[in-house]
């Protein structure tokens, strides 16, 4: 009876070792799961304030440029938020000297082009970058349109920050805008299309922070662990 006794006393104690280490794994899974959840839950918000705010710039561009003097000369993509200017509108044909009505018409369109992306700081600050750019048709010599495309970019740009030219979110616009010369790179290649001379403003938008979004992941974690 002594050693019956004594081996259902040890099978209850095995029992209950082993019930405490598959509740100890238990409840790592669920402290597991939690954490997952948490995780995923995370990424979706951010997910949807970042497309919500990829979607809303261009709306207010495009709302914006169709309420312009001059709209209906520009094309403003609602997908993107690109404008495209005629080069008509700003230039002789083979210069890139700005013409007094090319003037005028900056003089019109960069200030509303820049309260849309300062209108709200979450456009603020998602836009990292502004590129003006000077593109040509495939007519004539590659090198040629590559540096008339980029002469005339750098002509909007030192207007738009010359000392005569005020408004009033010049400072913050320009720590934002730079020129390039794009060249025929996007022209047809077929025909000289005269939509292909155009200087084009486009943002660039800041890209999820993963390396920041993973440390505060880590913080959740730590969180659900205590």
């Amino acid at each position: 009876m002594s050693d019956l006794s004594e081996l259902e006393l040890e099978t209850e104690l095995q029992e209950e070792q082993d019930s405490g280490v598959y509740l100890s794994i238990g409840d790592l899974m669920s402290g597991l799961l939690m954490f997952f959840a948490l995780l995923f839950i995370t990424v979706m918000v951010q997910l949807n304030k970042t497309q919500d705010i990829i979607k809303r710039i261009p709306d207010e561009m495009f709302t914006t440029m169709q309420g312009l003097p001059n709209g209906g000369l520009i094309k403003t993509d609602p997908k993107t938020g690109d404008v495209s200017i005629p080069d008509a509108i700003l230039f002789d044909k083979g210069s890139a000297e700005l013409k007094p009505e090319g003037k005028k018409f900056l003089r019109e369109f960069i200030p509303q082009y820049s309260k849309v992306i300062f209108s709200n700081p979450a456009f603020e600050d998602s836009v990292t970058r502004v590129i003006v750019e000077g593109q040509t048709s495939s007519l004539g010599d590659d090198q040629y349109n590559m540096d008339l495309s980029l002469k005339r970019s750098l002509s909007v740009y030192n207007y738009v920050f010359s000392k005569g030219f005020t408004f009033e979110t010049k400072s913050k616009f320009q720590t934002k805008l730079m020129a390039a010369g794009r060249g025929e790179v996007e022209a047809n290649q077929k025909i000289d299309d005269p939509r292909d001379r155009r200087v084009v403003f486009r943002f660039q938008l800041k890209q999820i922070d993963w390396d920041k979004f993973l440390k505060s992941s880590k913080s959740i974690r730590s969180v659900s662990e205590k």
